[in-house]
């Protein structure tokens, strides 16, 4: 298991977002050497956990528990075969693109350690949105990419410190209690049914997910 790029995005203006100013960093493009990743604070202050990273809207992106997101190159080269198109690593807007880790199917709370130093932490999956549709230029994308559930994984940064390209992923840590980014992500989009089980993940989830599962378990009971 291996980082094959690090990416970064700049800020562009687009004709596809709401930003009020118009611009987004979506389209991320590989690093070509180490990149320190830290902490970035809470969601609304702190944008993306990788220094020279843009996070344009930081309404829905950024902070703690989306300091990072990862997704894996085997999945883009599903969406390539499907789409019949070619999909450069940090076209999704990962900052990770990752080689033989599955990253969907990764643990809430697993922990991947990034070369010698880093630590992350999974805390969800990607919830698709308009400007994700647009950079792609894809009809129903939003609805594609949810039906599929191939998410990819969020992450914080448990322990910082610089990455590259080429660096070894290791999982050092595997919790018990099988709640999955893809589980995450179905229970916050097609399957609410499913939050009550988020619960076992505890503390480790997104924060906004977790807020959501205890009031859904509340109400519904589960």
């Amino acid at each position: 298991m291996q980082l094959l790029s690090v990416n970064l995005g700049r800020p562009q203006p687009v004709s596809y977002t709401d930003q009020p100013d118009g611009v987004t960093g979506i389209d991320k493009k590989p690093a070509d050497g180490p990149v320190r990743v830290t902490a970035p604070g809470p969601k609304g202050v702190g944008a993306s956990g990788l220094a020279g990273d843009t996070v344009c809207d930081m309404r829905h992106h950024g902070g703690y528990d989306q300091a990072v997101y990862a997704f894996a190159r085997e999945d883009l080269d599903d969406w390539e075969r499907e789409l019949g198109r070619s999909l450069p690593n940090g076209c999704f807007g990962e900052n990770l693109t990752t080689d033989g880790l599955d990253v969907s199917g990764a643990l809430i709370g697993e922990r991947w350690r990034i070369g010698s130093v880093v630590v992350l932490e999974v805390t969800s999956g990607r919830i698709p949105c308009r400007t994700f549709q647009g950079h792609l230029d894809e009809r129903g994308w939003v609805k594609r990419f949810t039906r599929k559930g191939a998410t990819g994984a969020y992450l914080r940064v448990i322990e910082p410190g610089e990455i590259r390209a080429g660096d070894p992923v290791e999982i050092v840590h595997r919790p018990e209690h099988g709640v999955t980014a893809a589980m995450q992500f179905r229970a916050v989009t097609t399957e609410r049914e499913l939050l009550p089980r988020l619960l076992a993940a505890g503390e480790a989830l997104h924060a906004e997910t977790l807020a959501a599962a205890r009031k859904y378990a509340a109400r519904y009971g589960g």
